[in-house]
Protein backbone atom coordinates (compact mmCIF):
# COMPACT_ATOMS: atom_id res chain seq x y z
CA UNK A 1 0.00 0.00 0.00
CA UNK A 2 1.36 3.03 -1.32
CA UNK A 3 1.49 6.08 1.20
CA UNK A 4 0.87 9.99 -0.29
CA UNK A 5 1.49 11.74 2.34
CA UNK A 6 5.20 12.55 0.98
CA UNK A 7 3.89 13.28 -2.88
CA UNK A 8 6.90 12.85 -5.01
CA UNK A 9 8.90 16.39 -6.81
CA UNK A 10 5.89 18.65 -6.08
CA UNK A 11 6.89 22.35 -6.68
CA UNK A 12 5.63 26.01 -7.14
CA UNK A 13 4.99 27.76 -10.58
CA UNK A 14 8.34 28.77 -10.68
CA UNK A 15 9.55 25.54 -10.20
CA UNK A 16 10.73 25.96 -6.22
CA UNK A 17 10.21 22.91 -4.25
CA UNK A 18 7.02 23.34 -1.90
CA UNK A 19 6.33 21.52 1.35
CA UNK A 20 4.05 18.55 1.62
CA UNK A 21 0.97 19.66 4.29
CA UNK A 22 1.97 17.57 7.51
CA UNK A 23 -0.72 15.16 8.41
CA UNK A 24 -2.28 16.90 11.13
CA UNK A 25 -2.31 13.61 13.29
CA UNK A 26 -3.37 11.78 10.35
CA UNK A 27 -6.70 11.97 11.47
CA UNK A 28 -8.61 11.23 8.27
CA UNK A 29 -7.40 9.66 4.76
CA UNK A 30 -8.19 8.78 1.68
CA UNK A 31 -7.65 5.38 0.55
CA UNK A 32 -7.50 4.99 -3.32
CA UNK A 33 -8.29 1.14 -4.99
CA UNK A 34 -4.85 0.84 -6.02
CA UNK A 35 -3.74 1.04 -2.17
CA UNK A 36 -2.62 4.75 -2.78
CA UNK A 37 -3.29 6.33 0.91
CA UNK A 38 -3.24 10.28 1.18
CA UNK A 39 -3.32 10.98 4.80
CA UNK A 40 -4.27 14.50 6.08
CA UNK A 41 -7.22 15.94 9.15
CA UNK A 42 -9.82 15.19 8.96
CA UNK A 43 -13.26 17.60 9.83
CA UNK A 44 -16.84 17.34 9.53
CA UNK A 45 -18.89 13.87 10.25
CA UNK A 46 -16.90 11.20 11.66
CA UNK A 47 -17.38 7.65 9.50
CA UNK A 48 -16.19 6.95 5.56
CA UNK A 49 -17.65 7.11 2.46
CA UNK A 50 -17.18 5.81 -1.28
CA UNK A 51 -17.05 6.76 -4.59
CA UNK A 52 -15.37 8.21 -7.38
CA UNK A 53 -12.81 10.52 -6.73
CA UNK A 54 -13.06 13.82 -9.04
CA UNK A 55 -10.94 17.03 -8.94
CA UNK A 56 -12.99 20.40 -9.44
CA UNK A 57 -10.88 23.89 -10.45
CA UNK A 58 -13.26 26.43 -9.17
CA UNK A 59 -11.54 29.38 -7.23
CA UNK A 60 -15.17 30.32 -5.56
CA UNK A 61 -18.70 28.82 -4.77
CA UNK A 62 -17.53 25.83 -2.88
CA UNK A 63 -20.65 25.57 -1.33
CA UNK A 64 -23.00 25.61 -4.20
CA UNK A 65 -21.03 22.88 -5.64
CA UNK A 66 -20.76 20.59 -2.92
CA UNK A 67 -24.63 20.91 -2.69
CA UNK A 68 -24.84 20.39 -6.56
CA UNK A 69 -26.89 16.74 -6.93
CA UNK A 70 -24.93 16.29 -9.55
CA UNK A 71 -22.18 14.96 -7.30
CA UNK A 72 -23.76 11.53 -6.27
CA UNK A 73 -21.38 9.36 -5.87
CA UNK A 74 -18.41 11.75 -6.56
CA UNK A 75 -15.57 12.53 -3.62
CA UNK A 76 -14.47 15.62 -4.78
CA UNK A 77 -11.02 17.15 -4.60
CA UNK A 78 -10.34 21.30 -4.66
CA UNK A 79 -7.78 22.37 -6.50
CA UNK A 80 -7.80 26.01 -5.24
CA UNK A 81 -6.10 25.39 -1.75
CA UNK A 82 -8.46 27.96 0.68
CA UNK A 83 -11.89 26.39 0.80
CA UNK A 84 -13.91 27.15 3.57
CA UNK A 85 -12.38 30.48 4.33
CA UNK A 86 -15.85 32.58 3.11
CA UNK A 87 -17.94 29.90 5.59
CA UNK A 88 -21.42 29.02 4.20
CA UNK A 89 -24.89 30.04 4.63
CA UNK A 90 -28.10 29.16 4.12
CA UNK A 91 -28.85 30.73 1.03
CA UNK A 92 -25.84 29.36 -1.38
CA UNK A 93 -26.94 25.98 -1.67
CA UNK A 94 -28.56 24.25 -4.80
CA UNK A 95 -30.28 21.31 -2.58
CA UNK A 96 -31.26 20.89 0.79
CA UNK A 97 -29.51 17.51 1.13
CA UNK A 98 -26.08 17.12 -0.59
CA UNK A 99 -25.41 14.01 -2.24
CA UNK A 100 -21.81 14.59 -2.76
CA UNK A 101 -19.60 11.65 -0.91
CA UNK A 102 -17.19 13.90 0.35
CA UNK A 103 -14.31 16.58 0.50
CA UNK A 104 -10.95 16.63 -0.13
CA UNK A 105 -9.42 20.24 0.40
CA UNK A 106 -5.09 21.43 0.11
CA UNK A 107 -5.19 23.67 3.66
CA UNK A 108 -7.11 23.25 6.60
CA UNK A 109 -10.03 25.33 7.00
CA UNK A 110 -9.44 28.76 8.82
CA UNK A 111 -11.95 30.92 10.45
CA UNK A 112 -14.14 31.77 7.76
CA UNK A 113 -14.34 36.59 6.91
CA UNK A 114 -17.50 37.10 5.25
CA UNK A 115 -20.04 39.43 6.31
CA UNK A 116 -22.93 36.15 5.06
CA UNK A 117 -20.93 33.79 6.93
CA UNK A 118 -23.80 31.64 9.37
CA UNK A 119 -21.61 28.75 9.64
CA UNK A 120 -18.24 26.93 9.34
CA UNK A 121 -17.69 24.83 6.79
CA UNK A 122 -16.78 22.38 9.40
CA UNK A 123 -20.08 22.65 11.09
CA UNK A 124 -21.96 22.87 8.21
CA UNK A 125 -20.27 19.38 6.98
CA UNK A 126 -21.02 17.68 10.32
CA UNK A 127 -24.70 19.10 9.67
CA UNK A 128 -24.92 17.34 6.71
CA UNK A 129 -23.27 14.43 7.62
CA UNK A 130 -20.92 14.58 5.19
CA UNK A 131 -16.58 13.51 5.44
CA UNK A 132 -14.04 16.27 5.03
CA UNK A 133 -10.17 16.03 4.44
CA UNK A 134 -7.55 18.64 4.40
CA UNK A 135 -3.87 19.08 4.66
CA UNK A 136 -3.36 16.89 1.87
CA UNK A 137 -1.23 17.58 -2.22
CA UNK A 138 -4.18 18.15 -3.84
CA UNK A 139 -2.22 18.56 -6.89
CA UNK A 140 -1.04 15.11 -7.01
CA UNK A 141 -4.29 13.46 -6.51
CA UNK A 142 -5.50 15.93 -9.67
CA UNK A 143 -2.32 15.12 -11.38
CA UNK A 144 -2.73 11.10 -11.08
CA UNK A 145 -6.73 11.77 -12.39
CA UNK A 146 -5.39 13.37 -15.27
CA UNK A 147 -3.34 10.97 -16.57
CA UNK A 148 -4.95 7.81 -15.19
CA UNK A 149 -8.66 8.92 -15.55
CA UNK A 150 -11.13 9.46 -11.98
CA UNK A 151 -10.21 6.46 -9.50
CA UNK A 152 -12.44 4.95 -7.49
CA UNK A 153 -11.84 5.67 -3.39
CA UNK A 154 -12.68 5.16 0.24
CA UNK A 155 -12.83 8.84 2.39
CA UNK A 156 -12.64 8.36 6.13
CA UNK A 157 -12.75 10.51 8.98
CA UNK A 158 -11.95 8.18 11.96
CA UNK A 159 -13.19 8.74 15.16
CA UNK A 160 -10.34 7.06 16.92
CA UNK A 161 -6.82 5.63 15.93
CA UNK A 162 -6.36 3.93 12.38
CA UNK A 163 -5.10 -0.06 11.83
CA UNK A 164 -3.13 -0.99 8.60
CA UNK A 165 -6.26 -3.32 8.69
CA UNK A 166 -8.91 -0.96 8.54
CA UNK A 167 -7.04 1.11 5.83
CA UNK A 168 -6.36 -2.29 3.77
CA UNK A 169 -10.56 -3.29 4.53
CA UNK A 170 -10.98 0.26 3.10
CA UNK A 171 -8.82 -0.40 0.03
CA UNK A 172 -11.08 -3.69 -0.80
CA UNK A 173 -14.22 -1.16 0.09
CA UNK A 174 -13.00 1.24 -2.89
CA UNK A 175 -12.16 -1.54 -5.34
CA UNK A 176 -15.65 -3.14 -4.76
CA UNK A 177 -17.36 -0.17 -5.35
CA UNK A 178 -18.84 -0.72 -8.90
CA UNK A 179 -18.06 2.83 -10.18
CA UNK A 180 -20.12 5.35 -12.20
CA UNK A 181 -21.13 3.19 -15.32
CA UNK A 182 -24.09 1.71 -15.38
CA UNK A 183 -25.20 3.72 -12.30
CA UNK A 184 -28.53 5.67 -12.50
CA UNK A 185 -28.00 8.32 -9.81
CA UNK A 186 -30.96 10.24 -10.71
CA UNK A 187 -33.66 8.23 -9.24
CA UNK A 188 -31.63 8.93 -5.50
CA UNK A 189 -31.60 12.72 -6.08
CA UNK A 190 -34.66 13.64 -8.27
CA UNK A 191 -37.64 14.92 -6.22
CA UNK A 192 -40.26 12.31 -5.12
CA UNK A 193 -43.18 14.57 -5.86
CA UNK A 194 -44.53 17.22 -7.82
CA UNK A 195 -44.29 20.77 -6.83
CA UNK A 196 -44.57 24.39 -7.78
CA UNK A 197 -41.37 26.77 -7.78
CA UNK A 198 -41.71 30.32 -7.75
CA UNK A 199 -38.63 31.43 -6.06
CA UNK A 200 -36.39 34.00 -8.85
CA UNK A 201 -32.88 34.95 -8.42
CA UNK A 202 -30.69 36.74 -5.50
CA UNK A 203 -29.82 40.39 -5.67
CA UNK A 204 -27.93 41.63 -3.28
CA UNK A 205 -29.61 43.87 -0.22
CA UNK A 206 -32.36 42.17 -1.39
CA UNK A 207 -32.14 38.27 -1.18
CA UNK A 208 -33.98 35.95 -2.88
CA UNK A 209 -37.44 37.35 -4.96
CA UNK A 210 -40.81 35.56 -5.78
CA UNK A 211 -42.09 35.42 -9.09
CA UNK A 212 -44.90 37.91 -9.10
CA UNK A 213 -46.70 38.04 -13.31
CA UNK A 214 -46.38 34.35 -14.54
CA UNK A 215 -46.55 34.30 -18.02
CA UNK A 216 -45.12 31.14 -19.30
CA UNK A 217 -46.09 27.48 -17.90
CA UNK A 218 -42.71 24.80 -17.66
CA UNK A 219 -42.43 22.08 -16.39
CA UNK A 220 -38.91 20.51 -15.04
CA UNK A 221 -38.27 17.11 -15.20
CA UNK A 222 -35.48 16.72 -11.95
CA UNK A 223 -32.74 14.39 -13.01
CA UNK A 224 -31.55 16.36 -9.72
CA UNK A 225 -32.25 19.80 -11.07
CA UNK A 226 -30.01 23.08 -9.47
CA UNK A 227 -32.17 25.41 -7.83
CA UNK A 228 -30.39 28.67 -9.41
CA UNK A 229 -31.76 26.75 -12.57
CA UNK A 230 -35.33 26.80 -11.48
CA UNK A 231 -34.72 30.24 -10.38
CA UNK A 232 -33.33 31.79 -13.69
CA UNK A 233 -36.22 29.98 -15.23
CA UNK A 234 -38.86 31.68 -13.01
CA UNK A 235 -36.96 34.83 -13.27
CA UNK A 236 -37.96 35.21 -16.61
CA UNK A 237 -41.84 34.62 -16.01
CA UNK A 238 -41.73 31.08 -16.10
CA UNK A 239 -44.17 28.98 -13.79
CA UNK A 240 -42.00 26.22 -12.86
CA UNK A 241 -43.94 22.25 -11.69
CA UNK A 242 -41.15 20.40 -11.19
CA UNK A 243 -41.85 16.33 -11.24
CA UNK A 244 -39.35 13.47 -11.17
CA UNK A 245 -37.30 11.67 -12.93
CA UNK A 246 -39.22 9.20 -13.62
CA UNK A 247 -42.85 11.25 -14.52
CA UNK A 248 -44.50 9.81 -17.71
CA UNK A 249 -45.18 11.98 -20.71
CA UNK A 250 -48.63 11.93 -19.79
CA UNK A 251 -48.17 13.03 -15.93
CA UNK A 252 -45.89 15.75 -17.76
CA UNK A 253 -48.33 17.01 -20.49
CA UNK A 254 -51.46 16.96 -17.83
CA UNK A 255 -49.94 20.04 -16.62
CA UNK A 256 -50.67 21.81 -20.06
CA UNK A 257 -46.91 23.04 -20.60
CA UNK A 258 -45.91 25.82 -23.03
CA UNK A 259 -42.22 24.33 -22.77
CA UNK A 260 -40.27 21.30 -21.30
CA UNK A 261 -36.70 21.20 -19.15
CA UNK A 262 -34.44 18.61 -18.57
CA UNK A 263 -32.50 19.12 -15.59
CA UNK A 264 -29.00 18.66 -15.22
CA UNK A 265 -28.37 15.78 -12.60
CA UNK A 266 -25.72 12.33 -11.42
CA UNK A 267 -24.66 9.21 -12.88
CA UNK A 268 -25.06 7.30 -16.49
CA UNK A 269 -27.30 8.82 -18.67
CA UNK A 270 -27.50 5.54 -20.51
CA UNK A 271 -28.70 3.94 -16.86
CA UNK A 272 -31.29 6.89 -16.37
CA UNK A 273 -32.28 6.81 -20.13
CA UNK A 274 -33.99 3.53 -20.08
CA UNK A 275 -36.91 5.24 -18.27
CA UNK A 276 -36.68 8.73 -19.12
CA UNK A 277 -35.64 8.29 -23.10
CA UNK A 278 -39.11 7.15 -23.89
CA UNK A 279 -40.37 9.71 -22.03
CA UNK A 280 -38.33 12.71 -23.72
CA UNK A 281 -39.10 10.85 -27.07
CA UNK A 282 -43.08 11.05 -26.65
CA UNK A 283 -42.54 15.00 -25.33
CA UNK A 284 -40.54 15.46 -28.69
CA UNK A 285 -43.11 14.46 -30.37
CA UNK A 286 -45.67 16.93 -29.29
CA UNK A 287 -43.56 19.90 -31.18
CA UNK A 288 -42.71 21.77 -27.65
CA UNK A 289 -40.02 23.54 -27.32
CA UNK A 290 -37.38 22.13 -24.81
CA UNK A 291 -34.52 22.76 -23.52
CA UNK A 292 -31.94 20.95 -21.55
CA UNK A 293 -28.73 21.01 -19.19
CA UNK A 294 -26.48 18.65 -18.38
CA UNK A 295 -28.05 15.18 -17.94
CA UNK A 296 -30.66 16.70 -19.67
CA UNK A 297 -28.80 17.63 -22.81
CA UNK A 298 -27.45 13.90 -22.73
CA UNK A 299 -31.21 12.49 -22.14
CA UNK A 300 -31.91 14.76 -24.93
CA UNK A 301 -29.28 13.06 -27.00
CA UNK A 302 -30.21 9.60 -26.25
CA UNK A 303 -34.06 10.50 -27.19
CA UNK A 304 -32.57 11.57 -30.58
CA UNK A 305 -30.73 8.54 -31.49
CA UNK A 306 -27.27 9.74 -30.92
CA UNK A 307 -25.21 8.00 -27.38
CA UNK A 308 -23.15 8.97 -24.89
CA UNK A 309 -19.82 7.66 -23.11
CA UNK A 310 -17.76 8.03 -20.27
CA UNK A 311 -14.62 10.26 -20.36
CA UNK A 312 -11.23 9.80 -19.40
CA UNK A 313 -11.27 13.35 -17.83
CA UNK A 314 -14.37 14.78 -17.22
CA UNK A 315 -15.29 18.77 -16.47
CA UNK A 316 -15.43 20.27 -13.38
CA UNK A 317 -14.72 23.82 -13.09
CA UNK A 318 -15.50 27.35 -13.47
CA UNK A 319 -13.13 27.88 -16.37
CA UNK A 320 -13.67 26.30 -19.43
CA UNK A 321 -14.09 27.95 -22.75
CA UNK A 322 -17.21 26.92 -24.83
CA UNK A 323 -17.28 28.09 -28.41
CA UNK A 324 -20.58 29.18 -29.86
CA UNK A 325 -20.30 27.25 -33.73
CA UNK A 326 -23.13 29.60 -35.19
CA UNK A 327 -21.73 32.72 -33.85
CA UNK A 328 -17.92 31.82 -33.13
CA UNK A 329 -18.44 33.49 -29.93
CA UNK A 330 -16.32 32.19 -26.98
CA UNK A 331 -18.44 31.48 -23.72
CA UNK A 332 -16.12 30.67 -20.09
CA UNK A 333 -18.75 28.14 -18.09
CA UNK A 334 -18.89 26.62 -15.19
CA UNK A 335 -19.23 22.84 -15.84
CA UNK A 336 -19.71 19.36 -13.97
CA UNK A 337 -19.93 16.10 -16.05
CA UNK A 338 -17.94 12.98 -16.56
CA UNK A 339 -20.25 11.59 -19.58
CA UNK A 340 -20.43 12.89 -22.81
CA UNK A 341 -23.03 13.06 -26.48
CA UNK A 342 -20.44 11.29 -28.94
CA UNK A 343 -21.23 14.32 -31.38
CA UNK A 344 -20.28 12.20 -34.69
CA UNK A 345 -23.33 10.06 -33.41
CA UNK A 346 -25.64 12.62 -33.58
CA UNK A 347 -28.57 11.87 -36.43
CA UNK A 348 -29.37 13.92 -39.61
CA UNK A 349 -31.39 16.70 -38.21
CA UNK A 350 -29.96 17.61 -35.77
CA UNK A 351 -26.63 19.18 -35.19
CA UNK A 352 -23.66 20.01 -33.12
CA UNK A 353 -24.25 23.78 -31.36
CA UNK A 354 -21.33 24.13 -29.17
CA UNK A 355 -17.91 22.60 -28.69
CA UNK A 356 -15.20 22.42 -25.72
CA UNK A 357 -11.80 24.46 -26.34
CA UNK A 358 -10.33 22.03 -24.01
CA UNK A 359 -10.71 19.04 -25.31
CA UNK A 360 -13.38 19.14 -28.64
CA UNK A 361 -16.03 17.18 -26.80
CA UNK A 362 -19.57 17.74 -27.30
CA UNK A 363 -21.09 20.82 -25.31
CA UNK A 364 -24.79 21.37 -26.91
CA UNK A 365 -26.90 20.51 -29.73
CA UNK A 366 -29.96 21.24 -31.62
CA UNK A 367 -32.33 20.32 -33.58
CA UNK A 368 -33.09 21.80 -36.65
CA UNK A 369 -35.99 23.50 -37.49
CA UNK A 370 -37.38 22.96 -33.93
CA UNK A 371 -37.62 24.61 -30.93
CA UNK A 372 -35.57 22.34 -29.14
CA UNK A 373 -31.49 22.23 -27.75
CA UNK A 374 -29.49 21.43 -25.08
CA UNK A 375 -25.66 22.47 -23.84
CA UNK A 376 -23.97 20.22 -21.64
CA UNK A 377 -22.17 23.05 -18.85
CA UNK A 378 -24.08 25.02 -16.76
CA UNK A 379 -25.14 28.54 -17.84
CA UNK A 380 -27.07 29.36 -14.20
CA UNK A 381 -23.71 30.35 -13.33
CA UNK A 382 -24.39 28.96 -9.74
CA UNK A 383 -20.97 28.80 -8.91
CA UNK A 384 -19.47 30.63 -12.03
CA UNK A 385 -19.32 32.82 -15.01
CA UNK A 386 -22.60 34.19 -16.39
CA UNK A 387 -21.67 34.11 -19.67
CA UNK A 388 -24.43 31.62 -21.09
CA UNK A 389 -27.60 33.27 -19.00
CA UNK A 390 -28.85 33.77 -22.67
CA UNK A 391 -29.90 30.15 -22.78
CA UNK A 392 -32.91 31.00 -20.60
CA UNK A 393 -34.09 33.60 -22.69
CA UNK A 394 -33.23 31.65 -25.88
CA UNK A 395 -35.57 28.98 -24.24
CA UNK A 396 -38.23 31.82 -23.17
CA UNK A 397 -38.15 33.37 -26.73
CA UNK A 398 -38.60 29.93 -27.73
CA UNK A 399 -42.13 29.42 -26.19
CA UNK A 400 -43.33 32.80 -26.87
CA UNK A 401 -42.93 32.27 -30.52
CA UNK A 402 -44.58 28.86 -30.37
CA UNK A 403 -47.58 30.76 -28.42
CA UNK A 404 -47.93 33.53 -30.67
CA UNK A 405 -48.46 31.19 -33.53
CA UNK A 406 -51.21 29.44 -31.67
CA UNK A 407 -55.17 30.89 -31.73
CA UNK A 408 -55.44 33.38 -28.85
CA UNK A 409 -58.00 31.31 -26.88
CA UNK A 410 -55.23 28.96 -26.37
CA UNK A 411 -52.83 31.38 -25.13
CA UNK A 412 -54.55 32.35 -21.69
CA UNK A 413 -51.69 31.00 -18.67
Amino acid sequence: MTDARAPSNPSTADGQPLAAPKPGGGTAALILSDGTVFRGTGLGATGRAVGEVCFNTSMTGYQEIATDPSYAGQIITFTFPHIGNVGTNPEDIETTTPAVRGLVLRAEVTEPSNWRTAQHLDAWLKSHGLVGLAGVDTRSITRRIRDLGAPKGCIVHFAAGESDGELASLQAEAADWPGLEGMDLAAEVSCRQTYRWSETRWELGRGYGALEQPRHRVVAIDFGAKRNILRCLASLGCDVTVVPADASAEDILNHDPDGIFLSNGPGDPAATGVYAVPTVQTLLETGLPIFGICLGHQILALALGARTEKMHLGHRGANHPVKDLETGRVEITSQNHGFQVVAESLPAGVEQSHVSLFDRSNEGLRVIGRPVFSVQYHPEASPGPQDSHYLFQRFVDMIEAEKAAKPKNAQAL
